[in-house]
């Protein structure tokens, strides 16, 4: 088996089965070995789950469902990281989609023997107006538009994942395995894949201020790794260009910002779902 996707899920009902049917619709990968860890649960997550074995069982693939009682993304990841039998480490969240060649595509790129970090183009989705506004202007910002962000999917191949241990207790730990890998190391495939938007001003602002907490403790915790970030910064030419064109998108990002940066929540400090 080359290849394990973990799935952490803490009461994810209203999203695990179009995860797990967009995961298990995936052309040319082969034999591979999906892991959802129920984290927490008080809703049918784990029960959802279940009911694709024997779709995944047709395909040739094995699916086995954790059930913890602690409610832990961290805990959960590296619960499903000892039960992965893969070389390959794929690593999706429960509200993401992938399209159907993506995860081949991502095997592919990790198929080596250097260390390797993969992930695919990220398509934003919302329901709210305000939402909507607020992911068309982030979609032009450097780190979203010039790197490869892997926000909600990002895979490593054994040489990577040699690079930690068990995942921290930390904030954001896709920012964390990404920093691991300098930027000729992280890959980029073409399959594209849905990650939602946080919907409404308030979930806006808390996972603006869950991810601006995230990057600080890293800076804080593992300043070594900063050195490979590569986000780069918007020129003044960029920024006005970006707010002409999305003048709502650019108002929502701009109030947002603002809020998160001269308020505070101590429940930031800590790993939420953001939604």
């Amino acid at each position: 088996m080359k290849t394990s996707i973990i799935i952490p899920a803490s009461n994810e009902a209203l999203w695990m089965s179009a995860c797990l049917e967009a995961v298990l619709a995936s052309e040319r990968l082969q034999g591979a070995q999906i892991i959802v860890v129920a984290n927490g649960c008080t809703d049918k997550t784990a029960d959802i789950a279940r009911r694709y074995a024997v779709l995944a069982e047709e395909k040739g693939w094995a699916l086995d469902v954790i059930e913890l009682k602690i409610g832990n993304k961290l805990h959960a990841l590296n619960v499903g990281d000892h039960a992965a039998k893969g070389d390959i480490r794929i690593y999706l969240d429960a509200d993401v989609r992938v399209s159907p060649r993506l995860l081949w595509q991502m095997e592919r790129a990790l198929d080596r023997d250097t260390p390797a970090w993969a992930s695919g183009q990220l398509q934003m989705a919302a329901a709210s107006r305000v939402s909507r506004a607020y992911a068309r202007f982030w979609s032009k910002v450097p780190f979203m538009a010039k790197s490869v962000p892997g926000a909600g999917l990002f895979g490593v191949n054994k040489a990577g994942r040699a690079r930690w241990e068990d995942f921290p207790d930390i904030i954001s730990d896709d920012m964390f395995v990404r920093l691991h890998f300098k930027p000729r190391e992280r890959l980029a495939v073409p399959g594209t894949y849905i990650w939602p938007v946080a919907e409404g001003w308030k979930n806006l602002i808390k996972v603006r201020r869950r991810q601006n907490a995230g990057v600080a403790q890293l800076a804080d915790r593992y300043p070594r790794l900063m050195q490979h970030e590569d986000k780069g910064q918007m020129t003044k030419g960029e920024l006005a260009r970006a707010a002409s064109q999305r003048p709502l998108g650019f108002l929502v990002y701009g109030i947002v910002s603002a809020i998160v940066r001269f308020t505070n929540d101590p429940a930031a400090q800590t790993w939420s779902r953001g939604r």
